[in-house]
């Protein structure tokens, strides 16, 4: 049987995580970018929330790159099931100081650190806190304290939570208000349209070197519905289509195998 790839076009199959990784920039991820580029001029607490698989973290890890290395220390923080102590340790850690072993003198650490390279160094610290929707309460309350310099009336940091839209609800509790009035910049990302789902689907297929029409009108559209505009389900269904398609010899692939497709993987 064909291979698919060469049934389709296709140099590669961009609907799978590979070596070649590619962006196909939506008004979702062009929005994230402006949020974060804001958040840069203004320096202090930004949130991005949205459903698994929007796509936050590729837009905020290609919004890092952007930046200077010689002018922005970027700390990334995945672990965010972490007591307040191992927070505070592994956070002097990627500052590049040895950790103590009391709160009290990590905090201290932690802001002679900032100081140092805000003041001496001229670089801005970015610190990215992703899956923030699991971090602990006391973590949370500890923040505003953490990142408060001079009787809280300077920003020194960048600093980004990132989770799920729940986040957003924890941040609305009366124990986190002090936190919440610190953000500067709140965005939720959205669902992708129809339109802006089709579009991504051909852009995806362009960039892997096919120009042939894979799906069909409504197979594409099924695909996007299915997938309920999500770019992480949508890559999910397109995958195992052009597996299912090629296996049935379809040169374009029909909404009846999207249906199947969508019944294999109990979407």
């Amino acid at each position: 049987m064909m291979d698919y790839t060469s049934r389709y076009g296709l140099e590669f199959n961009p609907f799978i995580k590979s070596t070649k990784e590619f962006l196909v920039e939506t008004s979702e991820y062009r929005e994230v970018q402006a949020r974060l580029n804001y958040l840069n001029q203004v320096k202090g607490f930004g949130l991005i929330t949205g459903q698994p698989g929007m796509g936050k973290t590729t837009a905020i890890r290609n919004w890092t790159r952007s930046l200077n290395s010689a002018a922005y220390k970027v700390v990334y923080i995945s672990m965010s099931t972490l007591t307040v102590l191992e927070f505070y340790r592994l956070l002097a850690e990627e500052l590049g100081y040895e950790p103590a072993f009391r709160k009290q003198e990590n905090f201290k650490i932690i802001q002679n650190a900032i100081n140092r390279y805000v003041v001496e160094k001229r670089i801005t610290p970015v610190f990215i806190l992703d899956e923030a929707n699991y971090m602990k309460s006391a973590t949370l309350n500890d923040l505003k304290m953490l990142f408060n310099f001079e009787m809280d009336s300077l920003n020194k940091a960048v600093v980004l939570l990132s989770g799920l839209p729940q986040l957003s609800n924890t941040l609305s509790l009366a124990s986190q208000e002090p936190l919440a009035q610190r953000i500067i910049s709140n965005y939720e990302m959205q669902a992708l349209s129809l339109e802006e789902g089709l579009h991504y689907l051909k852009e995806k297929q362009t960039l892997a070197g096919s120009h042939m029409e894979i799906f069909a009108r409504n197979a594409a559209e099924a695909i996007v519905n299915a997938g309920t505009g999500i770019p992480r389900m949508i890559d999910k269904i397109a995958n195992q289509a052009l597996m299912i398609g090629n296996k049935l010899n379809e040169n374009i692939i029909s909404e009846e195998t999207i249906m199947k497709t969508v019944e294999d993987i109990q979407i």
